[in-house]
């Protein structure tokens, strides 16, 4: 099954399904790379602080896939924000990685002590030296984008919780007239979004899984969507969710749902909506 694409920028381009990592360490995280790429994923989602760089590495080095048919997405941790330490966490994530770039490199989250321009500065050294594709953020409200923004460097790609019961389409909005990519984590919902009696219905209306259902729908509404998934039949579940389309009329059902609480809100967070 060929995964689709969107263009980050004209060299560079994001598959719209890959595999999350987080929680990912170890032998676990090893077996679900590894089950990822024997199945066709080809997008690898990761971060500084989800301790896998070298769990991934050891996985991609062994496979006889070429390091250009891979999409490696990475993140630098909101105390690494100034200039310098964006630059060092960069070449250290390169290092850890085994590789010569990072396809795609974020903001993991927002710090309002730190000016974003300085961040993205950094940001923006690492991508002139070649060593980044494409630069982007996560957990970025609209109000943090504006700020972005003022800066002129490009910003591609915002990577937040979004899933059915938790949809942000002001946001999507938002980004799609700036050209940044809606990427959704925990797009399941963790799994509580299977259950929703909407979801559970078109299950057995296309005679798919409820987890293929709103992967499909993710894709359908333009988002990347990056699964986190160590069970081999899961990523196979994933990749299958490709199959078919939703009905129009169905997609807007799930945009429908409403909304509940937001599940990842750490103490440090920034959301003031």
């Amino acid at each position: 099954m060929e995964i689709p694409t969107k263009k980050l920028n004209p060299k560079t381009e994001i598959p719209m399904l890959g595999l999350g990592t987080w929680k990912l360490r170890k032998d676990r995280g090893k077996r679900a790379v590894e089950a990822a790429l024997q199945l066709g994923y080809k997008h690898v989602d990761t971060a500084d602080a989800y301790n896998n760089h070298q769990v991934i590495s050891d996985v991609i080095n062994k496979s006889s896939i070429k390091r250009e048919q891979l999409f490696i997405t990475s993140k630098i941790w909101r105390t690494d924000l100034e200039k310098t330490a964006v630059v060092k966490a960069g070449n250290r994530t390169l290092k850890e990685l085994n590789t010569d770039y990072l396809d795609l490199l974020l903001i993991h989250w927002p710090n309002s002590t730190i000016p974003i321009e300085e961040t993205l500065n950094g940001m923006q050294t690492l991508k002139v030296q070649r060593k980044v594709r494409a630069i982007g953020v996560s957990n970025f409200t609209i109000s943090h984008l504006k700020e972005a923004l003022k800066t002129g460097i490009k910003i591609t790609n915002n990577q937040v919780e979004y899933h059915p019961s938790f949809t942000q389409q002001e946001l999507q909005t938002f980004c799609e007239e700036h050209n940044i990519i809606i990427t959704a984590y925990s797009p399941l919902g963790q799994g509580q979004d299977l259950r929703i009696q909407v979801i559970q219905d078109l299950a057995k209306k296309y005679k798919q899984t409820p987890a293929q259902i709103i992967t499909n729908w993710h894709i359908q509404e333009g988002r990347v969507v990056i699964p986190r998934s160590a069970e081999p039949d899961h990523l196979r579940e994933n990749i299958e969710s490709l199959n078919f389309e939703l009905e129009r009329k169905d997609i807007e059902k799930i945009n429908q749902i409403p909304r509940g609480r937001r599940l990842i809100a750490p103490p440090f967070h920034e959301f003031f909506e």
